[in-house]
């Protein structure tokens, strides 16, 4: 491929100690001000400042002015972002990997294979409304990039050594479904057959699921 492909990571730093305690009390207590951290951690409201700075300049906490009555400093409430979900346990690939199997074993493929397909309109419904029919090719692959961005692929189109342009997919969130069935796979070529126009040729070129280490997809003009 002509040019770098860059992987988009969000790192979270580990928290450990003391600032996970802050964490978890914030998870369980919900906003709550620098003081009462310091009561929640046993330390000092200066400790629990430190704490709290250092979280929030990791992404994971935010602090929002409290309303006050009478005169005096404005106390700030501390609470967790949407980025501290990730350091807690979250069994939602479990529980699409079991629906799934649910949904096979109680009635059957077919009914399956009907679900997906919903889901596969219900998404190129969407994509219709961000894609332009009008826009060139780059264009309409520009913004279907965005879009599966959005949804957690961290997509990008980059120009291949022909200069056909390819869509990059470098993380795949519904990893564990699309192992447990391959429906879902299927589904995503069409759509994005049917998203861009009958002017084009979609392929799958490399493929998470065969070992590869990302989702390739060469778009080409019929």
């Amino acid at each position: 491929m002509r040019g770098h492909i860059k992987l988009r990571v969000v790192n979270i730093t580990p928290v450990r100690d003391a600032k996970r305690r802050v964490i978890v009390h914030l998870k369980r207590s919900g906003p709550s001000s620098t003081h009462d951290v310091a009561v929640a951690l046993a330390v000092s409201d200066v400790a629990a400042r430190q704490h709290l700075s250092q979280l929030e300049s990791q992404g994971l906490i935010t602090g929002e002015p409290a309303a006050i009555r009478g005169r005096g400093r404005p106390s700030v409430l501390w609470a967790l972002t949407a980025l501290a979900n990730d350091l807690f346990p979250d069994r939602h690939d479990d529980l699409t990997v079991e629906l799934i199997s649910s949904i096979r074993t109680t009635l059957g493929e077919d009914a399956l294979q009907k679900v997906i397909e919903a889901r596969t309109e219900r998404q190129l419904t969407g994509l219709r409304r961000t894609i332009s029919p009008k826009g060139s090719l780059r264009e309409r692959l520009e913004a279907l990039a965005r879009q599966r961005s959005a949804e957690g692929y961290m997509a990008e189109v980059v120009e291949g050594d022909d200069g056909a342009l390819l869509l990059v997919e470098h993380h795949c969130p519904i990893c564990d479904a699309a192992g447990a069935c391959q429906l879902f796979c299927i589904s995503e070529l069409e759509l994005f057959q049917a998203a861009l126009g009958d002017d084009v040729s979609v392929r799958r070129e490399q493929h998470l699921l065969s070992g590869n280490d990302r989702c390739v997809y060469r778009v080409t003009p019929r």
